[in-house]
């Protein structure tokens, strides 16, 4: 069977087995994915040459990509719901291309210490340039590239190792090159054996061990940075990537955005160019407030929106749909408001996150439609939303910081969360840190003080050996004038 057919026979056995076995309700896959599926042969291929062109293995493998994919939302992952600082700091970027051609993705292992950044967060900035690197390359390999120069055993997480290898091994098929070790300190050689020992034959072949010296066999120094014996001057910048207002490249094209909603079916939906907010005085939808808090309400973190018919004669359809969907539960995300009818939707926080996760990207968007028939069914009602969607009137409401009203509140919130001890190291070390600073600035003007002492008490002692020398001068003239006049 030629590699096509294969295509062929994996296309048809994922999507009778969807047909069969995907239930309808929120776990259903991601719709951009069905439609890669469905349209783009090269996403199948990648499946297949993974698998050693085993369809089963290939069924398997993808059934459980598009499985975490929808758990983690990877669609929808972009610069502005994950953390914009570890975007910035330079630990993980992409830069040049390798002597294949292929892009690297750059882990700046000094830069790294075990523990210091949430786990979660820089899992979904990896997740948001593996997902970068795939639009921009149209889905070819990459390389995985440790700058371990001047790193120690301080900077070695077996744990985003481990991440990073399971990322190629379960997810993102055919999608690595090679994993270049740049520096490797003698001191972590245990560890790379305990790495090597979590990858395929295949996988252990792709491992590059180099030094600034031999680097150029896989890495042209016209290409190389400086700090890895190359030419380039590069200093890190984060730049957004640019995209054409769309989701990934279908065979070449983009198509319309999805989004998702925290409960419901994904709606294909776009907004109109340049709709924005609706004017609160033309509004029909009033939302409150337009900050969300969250609270402490036993062991869930929790925020409320209150939603109202300002109509006195319109029944409204509304839809709530987040930047976030794998942080938040919205109860209920959609629903019907009768004329001035009002509803309170309940905004929680999923187990895994607390407060401090809380960005200012995180934001969400409800949607309102005016409705001749409050009685649709929930076949009608999803019809009516892809036609009309365009049109919707739309209000934005944003996350409250991590500091949520009082100290009281953010310490409750937080000490049955598995997070405690690092919030409590965290908070410790930002006290020393206070403090450490006020000892420098005093010791800094204490510093001072001493030098003028000192000056003033040097200047003093001139002084007085100025006046006591002037005084002996004139005693011992004195007794000179008088031994003379009795002479």
């Amino acid at each position: 069977m030629d590699l096509q057919q294969q295509i062929v026979e994996l296309r048809e056995k994922f999507l009778k087995k969807y047909e069969e076995e995907a239930p309808i309700d929120e776990q259903s896959f991601h719709p951009d994915d069905l439609t890669r599926i469905k349209m783009q042969d090269d996403w199948l291929r990648r499946f297949l040459e993974h698998c050693e062109y085993n369809v089963q293995e290939a069924l398997t493998m993808m059934w459980s990509t598009c499985e975490w994919r929808k758990k983690v939302g990877a669609n929808d992952i972009n610069e502005d719901n994950v953390n914009r600082e570890y975007l910035e700091d330079g630990v993980c970027f992409a830069y040049g291309k390798d002597k294949d051609g292929k892009s690297m993705f750059v882990i700046k292992s000094k830069l790294h210490t075990k523990g210091a950044r949430d786990f979660g967060e820089l899992q979904r900035c990896i997740i948001y340039w593996f997902e970068r690197l795939q639009r921009e390359g149209n889905g070819d390999q990459i390389s995985l590239f440790f700058d371990m120069c001047d790193a120690g055993l301080s900077n070695m997480d077996m744990d985003l190792s481990k991440y990073l290898i399971n990322l190629f091994k379960l997810y993102y098929p055919n999608f690595l090159n090679h994993i270049i070790l740049l520096e490797l300190p003698w001191v972590l050689n245990a560890a790379l054996k305990i790495i090597k020992s979590w990858l395929p034959p295949e996988g252990k072949a792709k491992i590059k061990q180099v030094n600034k010296s031999t680097l150029k066999d896989f890495v042209d120094p016209s290409v190389a940075m400086k700090c890895w014996g190359g030419t380039v001057d590069y200093v890190h910048h984060f730049e957004p990537e640019i995209r054409n207002g769309t989701s990934s490249p279908i065979n070449g094209k983009f198509e319309n955005k999805k989004v998702h909603f925290a409960e419901g079916s994904p709606l294909n939906e776009q907004a109109a160019s340049g709709f924005g907010d609706q004017p609160a005085e033309d509004s029909m939808l009033a939302i409150t407030p337009d900050v969300i808090s969250f609270n402490k309400d036993g062991q869930e973190i929790i925020g409320t929106i209150v939603l109202k018919n300002q109509t006195s004669d319109k029944c409204l359809s509304y839809k709530i749909k987040t930047t976030a969907p794998e942080k938040f539960r919205v109860r209920r995300s959609t629903g019907t408001l009768l004329p001035t009818q009002q509803v309170t939707v309940s905004v929680s926080l999923q187990p895994g996150f607390n407060l401090r996760t809380l960005l200012h990207h995180d934001k969400f968007l409800i949607m309102s439609l005016p409705m001749k028939d409050s009685k649709m069914t929930a076949e009608e009602l999803a019809d009516f939303w892809k036609m009309n969607g365009k049109t919707a009137e739309q209000h934005r409401v944003w996350c409250r910081d991590g500091t949520i009203q009082t100290t009281s509140i953010l310490s409750s919130a937080l000490s049955n969360n598995n997070d405690r001890t690092t919030d409590t190291l965290y908070t410790k070390i930002t006290h020393l840190e206070e403090c450490h600073s006020k000892i420098h600035k005093e010791l800094r003007t204490l510093k001072y003080v001493m030098m003028l002492s000192i000056i003033w008490t040097v200047v003093a002692a001139i002084v007085i050996v100025y006046i006591v020398r002037s005084d002996i001068e004139q005693v011992l003239g004195s007794d000179q004038s008088c031994q003379i006049h009795r002479g």
